[in-house]
């Protein structure tokens, strides 16, 4: 079957649920708060595979200047199907007059996909966070 890429939001939050948890990771422990954090967010684009849910990128804009990339993921038995590469293509279409689109990977071994589509380390730049998973649901 072909897979379908679109930016509609018509994804269950057991759909997402269950991406997120198919790569470990946590937000697919909150499921109602991470539907919600989707729905309010200014694009997801996604990728189905009939029903099933595989691969999924969300980014979160200003409306004119700048962009972010936030959850890009794909099933594991999905992986190495350039899904991941497609999804950035589009987000990069859809932003492409914006003056930054700003990406931040978690683990730094995920750096050269996205030197790879274009993007740059800031020469002086530095993740920061705040994590506030204690006592959530």
């Amino acid at each position: 079957m072909e897979l379908c890429y679109t930016e509609e939001k018509k994804f269950s939050r057991e759909d997402v649920q269950g991406l997120f948890l198919s790569v470990g990771w946590i937000s697919g422990e909150y499921p109602a708060r991470l539907y919600r954090a989707l729905m309010n967010s200014s694009a997801v684009f996604t990728v189905w595979d009939g029903s099933r849910l595989v691969g999924l990128l969300r980014a979160m804009d200003d409306g004119e200047l700048v962009a972010f990339l936030h959850y890009l993921l794909v099933r594991p038995d999905y992986q190495g199907r350039g899904i991941a590469g497609r999804l950035v293509a589009l987000a990069k279409e859809k932003y492409k007059d914006y003056l930054y689109i700003n990406i931040m990977p978690e683990e730094s071994k995920n750096a050269a996909f996205y030197e790879k589509h274009g993007f740059r380390r800031m020469e002086d730049g530095v993740a920061m966070q705040i994590c506030n998973f204690a006592g959530r649901e």
